[in-house]
């Protein structure tokens, strides 16, 4: 008999991409988080033709926590509380060495999307969903 593994968890959201002139257009994405990747987070950003393949961006399920109440990051992603005249965001800053972006994320999207995660796979507790045994054979299995 086999475990249950948790499922994933996936949200559909509109982020707004911060113009230089602080004009914010509207980027159709998704939050994903995988248990099987219990310490990452992903945002999928979806193309707007039929047939574009959406661009990931994956990162620490934990910083975007902390980002939630404080700065956190550093590098090529970044998260920090965003209050503005239109409520409570979270920013997200991206950087490649494509160029950079800014994004705006409702706060309460992440906070109900963060409790969701942690429903699946509790904080602190990621490490009882990894199965170290799989990935050191599929490690091996590429030699």
């Amino acid at each position: 008999m086999s475990a249950i593994r948790p499922s994933t968890v996936e949200v559909e959201t509109s982020l707004r991409l911060v113009a230089p002139d602080a004009t914010a257009l509207p980027v159709r994405a998704s939050l994903r988080y995988d248990p099987n990747d219990p310490y990452a987070v992903h945002v999928l950003f979806h193309a707007e033709s039929a047939g574009g393949e959406p661009v990931s961006w994956s990162f620490a399920r934990e910083l975007l926590f902390t980002g939630l109440d404080e700065p956190a990051g550093i590098g090529d992603v970044r998260v920090w509380p965003w209050n503005g005249p239109r409520g409570d965001f979270v920013a997200l800053a991206l950087s490649s060495p494509d160029g950079n972006a800014l994004f705006e994320v409702p706060r309460s999207v992440l906070v109900r999307f963060l409790r969701r995660t942690y429903s699946v796979v509790p904080r602190g507790h990621e490490t009882d969903h990894l199965d170290v045994d799989m990935a050191v054979n599929r490690l091996l299995a590429g030699r």
